[in-house]
């Protein structure tokens, strides 16, 4: 079947109610969800400043892992160490090609394992560090990074930390990583307690979220595995989370417990509270996904109509085929962006350097048929496509326009916005431009397709490397 054919029956069947999760088209497509049982293990340490005794830990909890054929072993948050203070954390942490991290890819390499370290100190640019959460495949090299969005900046009777004053906060969520186990979504501790990620995390597609953690005692005794159950239950995913266990120095105690849960909410293993060095190992099946997914669709009973969640500045997958815009085929080649419900893509004729279109995938007329998802995920994307256009152009204002109906003066009856960087003096007079945009047509002859073509693959690298 050609991909206009599959586009085209999309566009018949679709309506705003009937609108599938990307998750539920991701695990369809996903061929690790027809394989049989796998085993994953969870590991549970106690770190301290001791970076090489940390190490040794690990080595150990691979060693298990291996023995029990496991494919991917998840370690807790600040498996590299435990500062004492924060001028020590600084001190001790390595930017993610630094010696540490050679030796955490070597252990992977070597004994052809999947490792998630939960929580690596990354040093940066800014005078702080990033809490990484890094993946590592079994060839040794970096599959995934994802720096962690929610700082734990909080005080209660037993403790107040402050974890600002030496992390920076990520930018953006990780799509999930196809990994030997499925679709591993990426959080960090403090992050379990913000349902929206998760949510989102399932909607592109993950199968398996995971939460490594630091969790302090008081707090983990009272809300640990009671938040991991409601993550996987809400989600539908099976949760990873390795834990810290014990006191890692006179101020510092962690709750341990480290645990696999399943997507109706059941404990499938749980290290304790009591033993510093464990392991916890599970068979997961992804197959039973689907059938879970068919007699509770939760996620298609979502009313996008009234309420969405929408990622602002996730990084795009490569375009895999042309889209329809209005009855004209935009060839993939020219699209450099794609969100859940929009695409954004070269112009044939621009009126400035630099003017791209932003679509929804849906074809309708009028900006007053989109539902909530729709309008909530095309105006953040018109955003991002903005911001990355003032930054390649160097410019510091855009106009950003929608002509909605044709006595508005849209030709094509498909919702799209024009975003257009502007320079000083670009015309005579400021608003000159919207003549232009409705006189482009006669004044400029189309755009070659390799030019738009080599025009996407610019934007599409700057935004894989922002």
């Amino acid at each position: 079947m050609s991909n206009l054919v599959r586009i085209a029956r999309r566009i018949i069947v679709s309506s705003p109610k009937q609108f599938r999760s990307m998750a539920s088209e991701s695990v369809e497509n996903c061929p690790s969800s027809k394989r049989p049982s796998t085993t994953i293990a969870v590991g549970q340490m106690r770190s301290t400043n001791d970076k090489a005794a940390n190490f040794c830990q690990v080595q150990e909890l691979v060693a298990q892992a291996k023995s029990k054929n496991v494919s991917m072993l998840f370690l807790p948050e600040c498996c590299d160490f435990v500062g004492e203070n924060r001028a020590q954390t600084l001190e001790l942490s390595e930017t993610l090609d630094g010696q540490l991290m050679a030796q955490y890819r070597e252990l992977a390499k070597s004994n052809e394992i999947w490792l998630s370290l939960g929580g690596i100190h990354e040093r940066n640019s800014e005078g702080k560090i990033y809490n990484a959460h890094v993946l590592v495949n079994e060839k040794g090299e970096l599959a995934a990074v994802y720096r962690k969005l929610h700082l734990f900046d909080a005080t209660t009777k037993e403790i107040t930390l402050r974890e600002s004053s030496t992390v920076s906060p990520g930018e953006r969520l990780e799509r999930p990583v196809k990994t030997p186990v499925g679709m591993v979504g990426l959080q960090i501790c403090y992050d379990l307690r913000f349902a929206e990620t998760s949510i989102l995390l399932r909607k592109l597609g993950a199968q398996i979220l995971t939460y490594p953690a630091a969790f302090t005692y008081a707090t983990g005794k009272a809300h640990w595995e009671i938040l991991l159950r409601a993550r996987a239950i809400e989600t539908q995913c099976f949760v990873v989370a390795a834990a810290q266990q014990g006191w890692h120095n006179k101020k510092r105690q962690s709750w341990g417990q480290s645990i696999i849960v399943d997507p109706w909410g059941r404990v499938l293993a749980d290290c304790g509270t009591e033993k510093e060095l464990n392991l916890g190992t599970a068979e997961i099946n992804l197959a039973t996904l689907d059938s879970l997914y068919q007699s509770m669709p939760c996620f298609e009973h979502r009313r996008n109509e009234l309420y969405s969640l929408t990622a602002y500045n996730i990084k795009s997958k490569e375009p895999t085929e042309d889209r329809f815009f209005a009855k004209n085929i935009v060839d993939k080649r020219t699209i450099f962006y794609e969100s859940e419900f929009c695409f954004a893509f070269t112009n044939l004729r621009c009126v400035v350097d630099g003017h791209v279109l932003v679509s929804t995938k849906r074809v309708t007329s009028r900006l007053c048929g989109l539902d909530c998802a729709e309008m909530a995920d095309l105006f953040a994307t018109v955003c991002m496509v903005q911001r990355m256009l003032e930054k390649i152009y160097q410019t510091t204002s855009a106009t950003v326009t929608v002509q909605d109906g044709a006595h508005a003066g849209q030709t094509v009856p498909h919702v799209h916005f024009h975003v257009m960087p502007r320079r000083e003096g670009d015309f005579c007079f400021n608003d000159q431009i919207y003549i232009k945009l409705d006189e482009r047509a006669e004044d400029k002859p189309p755009r070659t397709i390799q030019d738009r073509i080599d025009e996407a693959q610019r934007y599409r690298a700057f935004l894989d490397c922002s």
